[in-house]
Formats: C-alpha cells, sequence, structure tokens
C-alpha cells in the first residue's frame, strides 16, 4: 500500500494508526457511505469540511459522518461575517485533496483545524488518509495534536 501524506505526517510524529480500506465510487462519494461499506459506524467516521469566509481564510472542520456543521456556531467559533463552504473547484488547489479523499492532515498548509468535541467519546475515529478508499483510525486527541487543532462544538 502506498503511504499518503497523512500517513507519514503521523508516523514523523510517533503517533499509532490503523488503515481500513474500503471500496469507493464516483457515485458514493459522502463518508456514511464510506462507513457503510467499510463495516463502521457513521459516529466514528469523520468527514473534512472545508471553509471559506469572507476575508478568504480557510477553515478545517472535522466531524461524524452523519452530522452537519452549524454555520451560525462556525461563524461564532471562527469570528467571520460570512462562511461557506469552499468551491469545489478549489478544493485541490488550496488542499491539495480531492472530494472524498480530503485528510484533515497533510493539506497543502496549515489551517485552523476544528475537531467536533463528540470525538471525544469515542475511543478512536476514522479520518480519510488523504486518498479515496483509504481511512486512518486514530485517537481522537492524537488527532488534535497532529492538526495542531482543538475539539470545538460545531454541530
Amino acid at each position: 500500500m502506498k503511504k499518503t501524506n497523512a500517513m507519514r505526517i503521523l508516523e514523523a510524529q510517533a503517533i499509532p494508526y490503523e488503515v481500513v480500506e474500503y471500496t469507493w465510487d464516483e457515485e458514493h462519494l459522502d463518508a456514511v457511505h464510506a462507513s457503510e461499506v467499510a463495516g463502521l459506524e457513521p459516529s466514528q467516521v469523520f468527514k473534512t469540511i472545508v471553509l471559506e469566509d469572507s476575508e478568504k481564510q480557510i477553515f478545517v472542520f472535522c466531524l461524524p459522518a452523519d452530522f452537519s456543521v452549524s454555520l451560525k456556531k462556525v461563524r461564532a467559533l471562527t469570528g467571520s461575517k460570512d462562511i461557506a463552504l469552499l468551491k469545489l473547484d478549489r478544493l485541490q488547489s488550496v488542499t491539495g485533496y480531492i472530494r472524498g479523499g480530503c485528510s484533515p492532515l497533510g493539506m497543502k498548509r496549515q489551517f485552523p483545524t476544528f475537531i467536533e468535541e463528540v470525538a471525544q467519546m469515542e475511543p478512536y475515529i476514522h479520518v480519510s488518509a488523504g486518498i479515496r478508499g483509504l481511512q486512518l483510525k486514530i485517537k481522537p486527541e492524537d488527532l488534535v495534536s497532529a492538526t495542531q487543532g482543538q475539539f470545538a462544538d460545531f454541530t
């Protein structure tokens, strides 16, 4: 298996992880489908959502597959007046990742990263390894450490 930047970052920080492989297709790139085909609970598979505010600041949010971001909470958390999903046609140029394979680890730059606080209730969560079809099983606190992120309530 080819190592991804996300895996290299975890290894460089001596953070243990496991790789979970699953089959994917272009029609079903969402995290809920990924959790189903990987045999995981949606509450344990965390999707990565990238938002951009009116000042062109980028923010990264990791949340359970079946949760949605509350824009009201996100605006309060980031201090942004207006914030929206990063346009899909800019995702790869900004993060280095494509839809369905966006990891909070190893983006082109370090962006402010927030992990939904419910992650702390799970011994392990799964995030994208940076390519479609691979998830990384990691302790929530290790993900916060590796992303220089923080736990927050934004759903």
